[in-house]
């Protein structure tokens, strides 16, 4: 935990460091994004001295705060659809990708030697595969020795958009969890112990033997977690890397949903990882305060244009220049003062 802790730090005193007169941009929501948007926001305060005060509460949270104005924005891995857009008066686009893992805390396994494929993972979530050594998981590691070892599943007990995208996943490749389960920011687990947000999941896996999790690709490679290698939907067993992040968004239509709301979770290509997910920013059309809704602006197309190599060292994936660029034409057009002014001023 000593790395994630100070990258929380450095979002904390980008946050309250500043004097009282200062212009602070506060936002609420998904903890995916989390190790990234402290990144950015420790860079970006000592570029312009504005602070980000980010509470990484789950997506279920920051949609609630946005849509009450508690907050200048919101941050979701669920993306909100069209009819809840309009209902809300929100704007939403996608800020940065990443990878969902597998993480397991098995004696004498490493990160990227054991190998699962969807429907075991739903299996073991829906608690029909109870021990590690079942024959659907030594068929898929004929060379590991596996543990006759009770499975101690861990999920996320708050409304969670890495929730939202791993139950849409396990919903593509399992007909029964797509039945009994489903996919939403919170589901009724059919077995499990919850823990909040990625951070209270890398804990509790880390802390108990035997157990199976799944958090943001950071987080594993922040907490050396055991994350497993994945069968995608072409068949191939590939690892949580950047190519395989870029090869699920390789076909991705931004512009063809609402909002950008594209979900990357089972993408084909033989390359791609299959529980690839962005991560959104929801702010109102027309903000309450429309000075601080100019500086999360600002600070949101600073991270389009510089903030690429920063997401990259944390196994992010930036969005492509020429998303950023229609996701900036957008700002210019739909989100304004009470006067109709626009907030944001394209720079092409």
């Amino acid at each position: 935990m000593k790395h994630l802790r100070s990258i929380a730090v450095a979002g904390f005193l980008a946050a309250t460091v500043l004097p009282a007169a200062a212009m602070d941009i506060s936002g609420a929501g998904a903890t995916f994004p989390y190790p990234i948007y402290a990144k950015w926001a420790d860079a970006y305060k000592k570029e312009t001295g504005v602070g980000l005060n980010y509470q990484s509460i789950g997506s279920g949270g920051g949609i609630k705060q946005i849509e009450a104005r508690t907050v200048t924005f919101g941050a979701s891995d669920a993306p909100l659809k069209g009819d809840e857009l309009d209902k809300n008066g929100l704007a939403q686009f996608p800020m940065v990708m990443g990878a969902i893992v597998p993480v397991v805390n098995l004696e004498g396994i490493k990160a990227g030697e054991l190998v699962l494929d969807g429907p075991t993972l739903a299996k073991i979530y829906l608690g029909d595969i109870k021990t590690w050594d079942d024959p659907a998981i030594k068929k898929l590691n004929p060379n590991a020795k596996l543990p006759s070892q009770a499975i101690a599943v861990v999920h996320r007990s708050d409304g969670s958009g890495t929730t939202f995208n791993f139950a849409y996943y396990l919903a593509q490749v399992s007909p029964e969890w797509k039945d009994k389960v489903g996919y939403n920011t919170s589901v009724e687990w059919p077995v499990g112990i919850g823990a909040k947000g990625n951070e209270g999941v890398s804990n509790n896996e880390a802390q108990t033997k035997g157990s199976i999790g799944y958090v943001e690709y950071a987080y594993a490679l922040q907490n050396k977690l055991t994350y497993t290698k994945m069968i995608n939907k072409d068949g191939k067993t590939v690892s949580p890397t950047s190519e395989a992040i870029q090869a699920a968004a390789a076909n991705a239509d931004w512009g063809s949903v609402p909002g950008y709301g594209v979900i990357l979770a089972d993408q084909p290509g033989a390359g791609s990882w299959p529980m690839t997910a962005a991560t959104f920013i929801l702010i109102p059309k027309q903000p309450q305060d429309a000075a601080a809704t100019t500086e999360a602006l600002k600070f949101f197309a600073w991270a389009y244009a510089k903030g690429g190599k920063m997401a990259e060292d944390l196994v992010y994936v930036p969005m492509p220049k020429s998303v950023a660029a229609q996701v900036e034409a957008m700002w210019a057009k739909e989100i304004k003062d009470s006067s109709g002014k626009p907030l944001h001023v394209t720079s092409n």
